[in-house]
């Protein structure tokens, strides 16, 4: 059986890494079986999570993850889509993973402290009390470079969130009134776009960003009806 290992369940959401979220929504879409097993950065493969353990390989990022599966056990979600609609829904997943992704790791790392804070028990409240703040501070050192490496930390807030927002306008206008961003199935953009947005709307991390996606309803509907169906033990968002 597949394992996938990620961060234990936190916030009332999937899980507080978005691509960990991305990974198992996949999973559920897909029919695959699988099972968690919680697990920290360090012990994966390139220093992330998530991973994925099948058939004696180890398979680590979200993207090799998943053309892993479908590879090994078929193209359950994507087979539909003609080239045309491939293409749109890898652009929208570029801009999910590749730029509204860093403004919400932005909000958690680099924005208020209450957010640190919030962020920070939720990753490394596990670890023992006399190398937490340690190894926290270093990855927050690591994580806000990456941000400003990217781009994204070289702009004010105020800039970050305008953009940010934009993101937030072409995704709801692109969902309209669908039950899913490609239509009236689901498929692999559907994993990507339920890991940020949930990440975004249904975590206590506050920000413009959050503020912004809570206004727009069939967002919120959205991650309500796939939060609901896929991981009906989880609290419904507030």
């Amino acid at each position: 059986m597949i394992q996938l290992h990620q961060f234990p369940r936190s916030w009332g959401i999937p899980n507080l890494s978005q691509f960990c979220v991305k990974v198992e929504t996949y999973l559920k879409l897909s029919g695959l079986p699988y099972e968690i097993i919680e697990s920290m950065p360090l012990k994966g493969p390139r220093g992330k999570l998530p991973f994925i353990d099948d058939a004696e390989k180890r398979i680590p990022d979200s993207r090799l993850i998943i053309e892993y599966l479908k590879i090994t056990y078929g193209d359950h979600l994507d087979r539909w889509l003609s080239d045309e609609q491939k293409g749109t829904a890898r652009a929208f997943q570029r801009l999910l993973e590749e730029h509204l992704y860093w403004i919400g790791m932005m909000t958690r790392w680099d924005y208020t402290d209450r957010n640190w804070q919030i962020n920070k028990r939720a990753i490394f409240g596990s670890l023992p009390a006399v190398i937490r703040d340690v190894v926290a501070a270093i990855y927050r050192k690591r994580i806000t470079k990456q941000i400003r490496g990217h781009g994204l930390g070289l702009l004010t807030q105020e800039e970050a969130f305008l953009l940010g927002r934009q993101d937030l306008d072409a995704l709801s206008n692109f969902l309209s009134n669908k039950t899913f961003f490609m239509g009236d199935q689901p498929s692999s953009l559907d994993a990507s776009a339920f890991g940020i947005l949930i990440n975004t709307l249904g975590c206590p991390i506050e920000s413009p960003l959050k503020d912004y996606a809570l206004t727009k309803k069939n967002l919120v509907d959205y991650c309500e009806r796939m939060q609901k169906e896929h991981f009906p033990t989880l609290s419904a968002l507030k």
